[in-house]
């Protein structure tokens, strides 16, 4: 820490009182109670709110209360669910340490990190975290990981007066540095309000669902008002014909419809779950399903972040590195000859005598310990047998301007210097023909590698090496050991994930901090790029939202060297071109694009807390591939909230049946089911098989969730063409049988009492048990309901069984069965109900059938 002698006291109180303490600013979040009225207040939940509240006008309390407690058990379920804040900002807290070295009055001493001030010497050791941001001073083989930030996935090597960042962290070397800014000033700070101030948007399930339930209700009102009106015109006195439209409309609302969706969006967050994607919010399970584009970072995500020498080069020639990261046990292929052998051997232990970065065991895992790309050729040097670390007589660390570390080791009585750099600054210094030599490099640099020169030199008896000035004055007239190639490599699932994503329809771009030609290498290695590689700098992109959208939003485009601001920028343009993006990353520098994308995916192990904190997804094994399962996850949910609309619309139209035939009747036909029948129906027979069709597994490979939307053709002719007009034919067919078994003949007057109550009780039987095959029928949209096998979901099987328990309860509990003015019917109309079991299975087998002759 030379240079100045930093502040005195004095000094660095006046500026902690102006500019306050190194903290960052904190979030402000939403109160856990405002988040739970939010659950208890949206769209749907108000419909429902009012529904209540009609019922209880209606003169059904029960009814009323039943409701309100729907809304709030889903309520608190679903915020139970999302309980875990968002605490992306105050993580990046943690990334700011507790105590940091300075110099003040003069001396150095520690202080508190909060304490810190602008103007204060830093000093800065390897393992340290920066505390502010600030500019170097002096760097003696200082390297800086800011991978958390920029994306980068080596570490940089900074020189005196060059910037750096808090958040960041030494990889290697010391140095120091003088503090520029502070808390709420600093770079991370920013990082932080864009995590912060960036809205999640709407999703595409909650959006959808809006305009269902808004149709929903309109239909409701609709139809409850002209009974109304034609109450009125049958002489009904106003007020009873004003409860009986109230009982109408409060019977097709959807009841079931809020928690069956919420219970299959947990359903397919477990199933995440056993596939190593943890779901922070449920809707994202739906969204990833509507997932349109991925936008993916590379390190950590599409690469292991390790970085590993793949191939090596020495003038005897090639060999080839099979095993990834630091792991010292790898199959090393070597060219023909003992002699590349050995001379593999030879820049193997001569590299790692001039590097500082070595492996280490730490529970069962292999890391790198200083600079990852020293610590790989550490793991080289373990796996060719190299002999142990020589003793240093003298080093040169690495400096950013000479770009070279050199050392001095004694072999066989002589002094042998040893250099490694950058090829552009070993090949002024290197002896004899470099034709060779550059071709290697120049083919290793194309295929993406990053390339390490080392050579060496032999001293004379004459000369003499006893200062490091002595040391750098003798890098010249150097032999060339040899070159290391190394890589940060793919994931080997990835490229199969990235073919499967386009197979889904959904495309994927790549968005990292890295240099150009390192991510177009990546990009051909996975199979991203079809052809060559369409590669845009980040400084190259357009002001203009639109064109920006446009230029980067196409399947396999590769964007490099992005800082945070531009990457949150891309998420928010390509959502509003509409597309419904699904980003991932690990850094803190992804946390604001994570945060702004409709999906928002995290590294479970190798990601920082910030990138976690901020997701909606977090990948517990790091594998891109679990993208693409919980995308078909996401995709099997929706089909699955689609199966049970479907199931609920089918419902609906058997319910409205009955008061149409009685409205066209004139008054003449009587209700086939009342209104309480109709509320039984929805809420003790049919929420339990609207539940199990939401555990239903996939079927195929579903097309994406947005794709249509709810109320698609399909979902309507399902329901309002071919399974709701069955159930509605065997349910009036019931009924009239059941009148007809109790005496009743065409152009009699109809009968009352108990006659009218079992030919109610019929077409009560019919509707539920017609709605036992619709459960089955509603299991796929293609495939008949035997095909699937019976049994093949439990949980379907076992909600018929207590519908049929339940129907059985309905009609046979006395004081229930006259509360719903109904009783059990006459043998013939119990056969007419029955038979709506295989009715609704042929009609929806026959309607599947007719519909794949059709595409054919």
């Amino acid at each position: 820490m030379n240079g100045h002698g930093g502040l005195s006291s004095a000094q660095a109180t006046a500026r902690r009182a102006a500019d306050g303490p190194n903290v960052l600013p904190k979030r402000r979040r939403r109160s856990l109670a405002v988040e739970l009225l939010g659950q208890l207040t949206h769209f749907f939940a108000r419909m429902l709110w009012v529904a209540g509240v009609l019922a209880i006008i209606a003169g059904m309390p029960q009814l009323g209360i039943a409701i309100f407690l729907v809304i709030v058990v889903n309520g608190l379920f679903s915020w139970a669910q999302e309980a875990r804040a968002q605490h992306a900002a105050d993580r990046l807290r943690e990334l700011v340490p507790q105590r940091v070295t300075v110099e003040r009055d003069g001396r150095r001493q520690q202080i508190d990190a909060v304490d810190l001030v602008v103007g204060d010497l830093l000093g800065l050791q390897a393992g340290d975290r920066v505390p502010a941001d600030a500019v170097l001073v002096e760097a003696n083989s200082l390297s800086i990981d800011s991978s958390t930030l920029t994306g980068e996935s080596v570490p940089e090597s900074p020189a005196a007066d060059e910037p750096i960042f808090a958040g960041c962290s030494v990889a290697s070397g010391d140095g120091s540095a003088t503090v520029t800014a502070i808390g709420s000033a600093t770079r991370l700070a920013h990082i932080a309000e864009l995590t912060s101030s960036s809205d999640r948007p709407k999703t595409p399930l909650a959006r959808e669902l809006d305009r269902v339930v808004r149709k929903l209700a309109v239909i409701a009102l609709v139809v409850g008002l002209a009974f109304f009106a034609v109450a009125l015109l049958f002489g009904e006195d106003p007020s009873n014909g004003f409860l009986f439209a109230i009982g109408v409309t409060v019977a097709l609302v959807p009841e079931g419809l809020l928690p069956t969706i919420t219970l299959a969006l947990a359903v397919g967050a477990q199933r995440m779950a056993r596939r190593n994607a943890l779901v922070r919010r449920l809707d994202a399970v739906e969204t990833l399903g509507s997932t349109t584009l991925i936008c993916t970072d590379k390190t950590g995500t599409l690469t292991y972040n390790e970085m590993a020498i793949v191939e090596t080069w020495t003038p005897a020639g090639l060999a080839r590195v099979a095993g990834l990261g630091y792991s010292p046990d790898a199959e090393v292929t070597v060219g023909a000859g003992e002699g590349a052998r050995v001379e593999l051997e030879g820049l193997a232990r001569d590299g790692r005598s001039c590097s500082d970065g070595r492996i280490t065991l730490l529970d069962g895992r292999w890391l790198p310990v200083g600079d990852p790309m020293e610590a790989a050729i550490d793991a080289l040097a373990h796996r060719c047998g190299a002999a142990d670390d020589e003793a240093i007589l003298a080093k040169a660390p690495f400096d950013a301007h000479r770009r070279r570390m050199s050392v001095l080791v004694s072999r066989a009585a002589q002094g042998v210097i040893l250099v490694k750099g950058a090829p552009e600054a070993m090949l002024p210094v290197i002896s004899g023909d470099t034709a060779p030599l550059l071709g290697e490099i120049e083919r290793m640099a194309a295929a993406g590698l990053r390339v390490l020169v080392v050579a060496t030199r032999v001293f004379g008896p004459g000369d003499e090496v006893d200062e490091v000035d002595d040391l750098v004055a003798h890098e010249a007239a150097l032999t060339v050991v040899g070159v290391f190639g190394l890589h940060d490599a793919p994931r080997a699932t990835v490229a199969p994930a990235i073919a499967r994503c386009r197979q889904l329809g959904v495309g994927v771009i790549m968005l990292t901090g890295d240099h150009p030609a390192t991510a177009a290498a990546i990009s051909r290695d996975i199979g991203l790029s079809i052809g060559e590689p369409r590669v845009i700098r980040g400084a190259d992109l357009p002001d203009d939202d639109v064109l920006l959208a446009e230029l980067v939003g196409h399947d396999g485009t590769v964007v490099s060297r992005l800082d945070p601001e531009q990457k949150l920028r891309i998420a928010r343009c390509l959502q509003a071109r509409g597309e419904v993006v699904a980003m991932t990353g690990d850094g803190v520098n992804d946390g604001p694009a994570l945060q702004a994308a409709n999906v928002g995916i995290a590294m479970g192990r190798s990601g920082t807390d910030v990138a976690r904190e901020a997701a909606d997804l977090v990948l517990l094994d790091d594998d891109f591939a679990t993208i693409v399962a919980a995308v078909e996850e996401g995709r099997a949910t929706y089909a699955n909230v689609r199966r049970f609309l479907t199931y609920h619309l089918t419902d609906n139209v058997a319910e409205l049946t009955p008061f149409v035939v009685w409205a066209l009747s004139g008054g003449r036909i009587p209700l086939a089911l009342g209104v309480l029948q109709i509320l039984c129906l929805d809420i003790g027979t049919d929420l339990l098989p609207a539940l199990a069709l939401g555990t239903e597994e996939s079927h195929g490979s579903p097309e994406r969730a947005s794709a249509t939307g709810l109320f698609d053709r399909l979902t309507l002719r399902r329901s309002f063409l071919v399974l709701g007009p069955t159930e509605a034919v065997v349910e009036m067919g019931a009924f009239f049988v059941a009148l007809i078994a109790a005496g009743w003949n065409l152009g009699d007057s109809f009968p009352t009492g108990h006659a009218l109550a079992a030919a109610s009780g019929a077409a009560f039987m019919a509707v539920v048990i017609c709605q036992m095959a619709n459960a089955f029928a509603c299991r796929s949209t293609a495939v008949a309901a035997w095909s699937l096998g019976w049994w093949s979901n439990r949980r379907v099987v076992l909600a018929v069984a207590v519908e049929l328990v339940a129907l059985v309860g309905f009609l046979c509990i006395g004081p229930v069965a006259r509360l719903l003015d109904q009783a059990w019917p006459p043998f013939a109309g119990c056969v007419v109900a029955v038979l709506g079991f295989p009715a609704v299975i042929l009609v929806d087998a026959l309607d599947k059938r007719h519909r794949r002759a059709g595409r054919r």
